[in-house]
């Protein structure tokens, strides 16, 4: 009996060191812009990332997360990546992406920091534009309203994105 539950241990530990080394899991604690090429889904957003403006600025993750610490980069980091294996192991996610309301506000708020010279006439001059201000985001609209091909283009199609062919890294 001691044999096999020493047996039984070691089959398990191998089995999760291969789940460790398959899944590429230790590239999500990076914050290279690679490991989200790891699912298949995303090579879409990084294809049009890669050839954007933003490639030289700002990595997946200077944009997608928190910045306020360390703490909170990492919760985040873990939600967002336990949300996406349940999507990506059940196939719900559909053939486009849909962003959380958690995500919109984090990019929102990233966008906010990085452009804080831009847009900081932006909610004094919201009445110039026709869509009223809204109060639940900052600055009053979101950015992406006005800026929908950036930095991920505008075709939003997982299959049928420009630059697509162009990413291979494995």
């Amino acid at each position: 009996m001691k044999y096999a539950a020493i047996l039984a241990v070691i089959v398990t530990l191998g089995v999760f060191v291969n789940l460790v080394q398959e899944s590429k899991m230790l590239s999500y604690l990076s914050s290279d812009p690679s490991a989200c090429v790891n699912c298949h889904t995303m090579t879409t957003h990084y294809a049009t990332w890669e050839h954007s403006s933003h490639r030289n600025r700002a990595t997946c993750v200077d944009c997608h997360l928190p910045r306020d610490s360390f703490v909170n980069k990492m919760l985040a980091k873990t939600r967002d990546g336990y949300n996406h294996s349940l999507a990506m192991t059940f196939k719900t996610y559909g053939s486009n992406l849909r962003i959380s309301s958690d995500a919109a506000k984090r990019i929102q708020n990233n966008c906010i920091a990085c452009h804080q010279m831009t847009v900081s006439q932006m909610l004094t001059n919201s009445t110039l534009y026709e869509k009223e201000a809204d109060n639940t985001v900052q600055m009053g609209r979101r950015c992406w309203e006005c800026h929908r091909a950036l930095p991920h283009g505008t075709m939003r199609n997982l299959s049928a994105t420009q630059n697509n062919f162009s990413v291979k890294i494995y």
